[in-house]
């Protein structure tokens, strides 16, 4: 857990300030372990950490074989891929950035940074850069990596609508459904996925959480929530403490939220121009919401928290990703995978009170993943949506869910 709360980024200036600024720092980084050792450590058992530890290493084996010779992974979205699986080795104790491998994965990704920060090819700018700050935050002792760290985290900041104008012509103030969120893209429709992602980077870099970008997301994320505290939506989600997508469903149709729960209702929306009521929430989004909260250090009886929290008590599975309706239950698993996993290590605690009674999420996550995992040390998902089909994907989110399980 530790090492989720202090990256590579946070010492990575330590030698270089004024002693009183190191003081400081390090008084912090003390004050943060005494209050994070009072939070309850995982009880993993020695076979699942050796199943967890194994099943990583096999991972980051099929990887190795998969690495273009430019030093890629799934080239085509940009280098967000080749990113993710740049961090998942730079997160076992015994593979450095000095790794063969890692180096040429560095090397691909430096190459798409830009002028304004931004880490990216043509496309998808804010899941690129997000993805690549994540991994160069753990690559210590390189200044051009700390300049591009510094760099991509303004530009992250920039991509949070906050005070532009709206496609609706509208100042994007606290009062617009959009204030807050972050999209795909140049300031594109955002979404609870991609605003988590964007929390994600700047979180695993060293942003204070403090910061406004934390605040103003809190906003968005809370208009995502069903819960009498979102004075927005709140009337169009059911009330469960669980998540939706986002707050609109495209640029043309602002303010009508939408749930990927619900693609029954996405036409009727469409069609009228207005919002729906009784928008499903789901489980990747809403593991995603409950780990930013967490992230921006809400307190852990804010009513917001403690409605997620059940929401996650009384709907855990790891069969499928759940409240999407049958037919879609498997798409995006592995994504959920990742985010449960993140989530759960945020919050600290080794069970999860279910209706069926208590159950060790870490343990349970080591099993779903160990039993899913091919032959070859990869991870693949039958449902294709959302690039699951992809393995180098799918791999690195399955790694980094069974690193968050043995942290």
């Amino acid at each position: 857990m530790l090492l989720r709360m202090f990256p590579a980024s946070s010492f990575m200036h330590l030698n270089d300030g004024a002693p009183t600024m190191r003081k400081k720092i390090l008084l912090l980084m003390l004050c943060l372990f005494c209050a994070a050792a009072t939070l309850p450590v995982h009880a993993m058992d020695e076979e699942h950490m050796a199943t967890a530890d194994a099943a990583i290493r096999k991972g980051i084996e099929y990887l190795r074989t998969t690495q273009n010779e430019d030093g890629s992974w799934t080239p085509e979205p940009g280098p967000g891929v080749t990113a993710m699986a740049v961090a998942v080795m730079l997160d076992q104790p015994d593979i450095d950035a000095n790794d063969p491998t890692v180096k040429k994965g560095l090397d691909y990704i430096l190459k798409f940074v830009k002028k304004d920060g931004g880490i990216y090819d043509e496309i998808l700018p804010n899941y690129n850069t997000s993805l690549c700050l994540m991994a160069l935050a753990r690559v210590p002792n390189r200044p051009d990596v700390a300049e591009a760290v510094k760099n991509a985290q303004a530009f992250l900041k920039g991509l949070q609508w906050n005070g532009q104008k709206g496609p609706d012509d509208k100042i994007v103030d606290e009062n617009h459904p959009f204030y807050g969120g972050a999209g795909y893209g140049n300031h594109g429709r955002p979404d609870m996925s991609n605003t988590q992602i964007m929390l994600q980077a700047l979180y695993e870099s060293g942003v204070d959480c403090n910061d406004p970008v934390f605040q103003r997301a809190m906003v968005f994320i809370t208009r995502c929530q069903g819960v009498k505290e979102n004075k927005m939506f709140g009337d169009k989600i059911i009330n469960d403490g669980g998540f939706i997508y986002s707050t609109s469903i495209s640029s043309k149709l602002v303010g009508v939220p939408e749930s990927k729960a619900n693609p029954d209702q996405m036409k009727e929306a469409e069609e009228n121009g207005k919002p729906v009521s009784n928008l499903r929430t789901y489980g990747s989004m809403t593991y995603a919401g409950f780990k930013s909260y967490l992230y921006a250090n809400l307190d852990r009886n804010d009513p917001r928290v403690t409605a997620a929290r059940e929401w996650i008590g009384k709907h855990y599975t790891l069969d499928c990703n759940p409240g999407l309706p049958e037919a879609q239950k498997l798409q995006g698993l592995f994504y959920y995978y990742m985010t449960f996993g993140r989530a759960l290590n945020a919050w600290g605690a080794t069970t999860i009170d279910t209706p069926d009674g208590e159950r060790d999420w870490a343990n349970d996550l080591v099993d779903a993943l160990a039993k899913a995992q091919q032959k070859d040390g990869s991870w693949v998902n039958a449902a294709s949506r959302w690039m699951e089909s992809d393995p180098n994907l799918v791999t690195a989110y399955s790694i980094i869910a069974l690193q968050n399980a043995r942290d």
